[in-house]
């Protein structure tokens, strides 16, 4: 069963006069664009970059990073936060400030994500929208299905969080680049672990992905696909050996909002060979 995953405060204010609004998560501030609702937010969190126009509303800082004084200085009366965010102490300040805050499960399902359409329209009294959207969404992840299923033999995917060092921290079940992997098409070449690991040499050459996944981001933990090949590991792979290094937008991959189907879809073409688009 769906864990819903949601935690509210003091709710006394009525769902239509909640017009000052800040969303926490790339993902959920997808929604309130997607739902026609984004009049009505005066905040983000780093992790909201899409799209473009919300990089414009006021930075309230990392999800899991966020302080009191940030918040409260945009007088919301209601914020909308992944489940994750934090630290606690801040959700207790919060709380105690009555000004109510939601969190939203962030689970890596196509489920989960009409649950948090669902859940934000109901905090935004915007069910009419959600059912549109909601309709859409449905027939979007029952194509991806589709495509998943018509594959007879699935790559092998590794997903790369971060090389810093030289050291490769990979993605194991229970991740949201594994269920991504998992709804293209393709079998996590990590998955007999859970979470994020920072892998052995060993464990890379043994595990022999197909294709090597990661965000296309720079700084100290973007690889360049000259360091793959130079890597003592991932230079030995399949995937180093026929060039098979996929890149995509982070909260596009990731953010399992309105695009996770679009993002999906592009990745089933980018490890089968179509023509590939993007995030």
């Amino acid at each position: 069963m769906l864990r819903l995953g949601l935690v509210l405060t003091c709710l006394a204010t009525p769902l239509a006069a909640q017009e000052r609004v800040v969303v926490v998560g790339g993902g959920l501030a997808e929604i309130v664009y997607a739902l026609g609702q984004e009049h009505r937010l005066v905040g983000r969190d780093t992790t909201a970059s899409f799209p473009p126009e919300v990089e414009a509303l006021p930075d309230v800082g990392y999800m899991r990073a966020l302080s009191p004084e940030g918040l409260l200085a945009l007088d919301p009366d209601l914020i909308l936060a992944s489940e994750g965010s934090g630290p606690a102490e801040t959700v207790q300040i919060m709380q105690a400030a009555s000004v109510p805050f939601v969190q939203i499960t962030e689970d890596p399902s196509l489920d989960a994500v009409l649950e948090r359409v669902r859940t934000v329209a109901a905090q935004l009294d915007a069910e009419p929208e959600a059912a549109a959207l909601i309709a859409r969404l449905e027939a979007e992840f029952a194509s991806l299905r589709a495509a998943a299923e018509a594959v007879t033999t699935p790559k092998r995917v590794m997903f790369v969080l971060s090389a810093q060092g030289g050291r490769i921290n990979a993605a194991g079940r229970d991740t949201g680049a594994s269920a991504m992997i998992e709804l293209a098409g393709g079998v996590n070449a990590f998955a007999d672990f859970a979470g994020y690991r920072l892998l052995s040499d060993e464990a890379i050459t043994a595990a022999a992905p197909e294709v090597i996944l990661m965000m296309d981001r720079g700084g100290d933990h973007a690889i360049s696909d000259a360091e793959i090949l130079a890597h003592p590991a991932l230079g030995l792979t399949p995937a180093a050996e026929t060039g098979a290094v996929i890149r995509m937008n982070g909260i596009y991959l990731l953010g399992f909002g309105p695009r996770t189907a679009e993002a999906g879809q592009d990745l089933h073409s980018a490890l089968y060979a179509e023509p590939h688009k993007g995030g």
